[in-house]
């Protein structure tokens, strides 16, 4: 798929199929998110692939009860669940003292974002875990996910075979300068 079809189709789903990704599709995947520029290409990630349905219940889980029932109103739902039932999510834990890490974290995810989509899969790029490293069980969770010492959660992706399906985002060309 073309580069700019990649970005014109990608969504953020929020539905996907139980149906697990194929190995030489998430290897491709992670060669995407590898190949992510960084400042100073100092590569400031650790990518944690989670395709166990159990432990991204446990992260969920922890993650509403940190942010407690009035932290957002989808927590007061009792089916929700922040990966969407995703089958695989990809934890971007990257470097605490590297003040570049959370643009190169988002850079990456958005490597991967793409990637999903022109495999033909679904995505969504999720913030809502970090709850989860905040809590409790954060250590517990971060020593699960095989998280590097000095490293921190920064953000996340769910992937998988959507089963919904979202019309793309107004345009707002308002949000674009031209100088000179």
């Amino acid at each position: 798929m073309d580069v700019l079809q990649a970005i014109s189709n990608r969504r953020s789903h929020r539905a996907y199929k139980a149906e697990q990704l194929p190995e030489e599709a998430l290897n491709a995947i992670l060669t995407a998110a590898l190949q992510s520029p960084s400042a100073r290409n100092r590569q400031p990630w650790h990518f944690s692939v989670v395709q166990d349905a159990a432990l991204l219940q446990e992260i969920s889980d922890e993650a509403a009860k940190v942010m407690g029932k009035g932290g957002s109103p989808r927590f007061a739902d009792p089916d929700f669940q922040i990966f969407y039932h995703a089958p695989t999510a990809i934890f971007l834990f990257g470097e605490k003292e590297n003040s570049w890490t959370p643009i190169d974290c988002g850079i990456a995810v958005e490597n991967i974002a793409l990637a999903a989509e022109g495999l033909g899969m679904g995505s969504v790029i999720l913030g809502l875990p970090k709850p989860a490293f905040m809590g409790e069980k954060a250590d517990a969770l971060r020593a699960k996910l095989q998280c590097p010492e000095g490293y921190d959660f920064v953000i996340a992706i769910a992937l998988g075979y959507s089963s919904d399906t979202k019309d793309p985002h107004e345009l707002r060309a308002e949000k674009i300068s031209r100088i000179g």
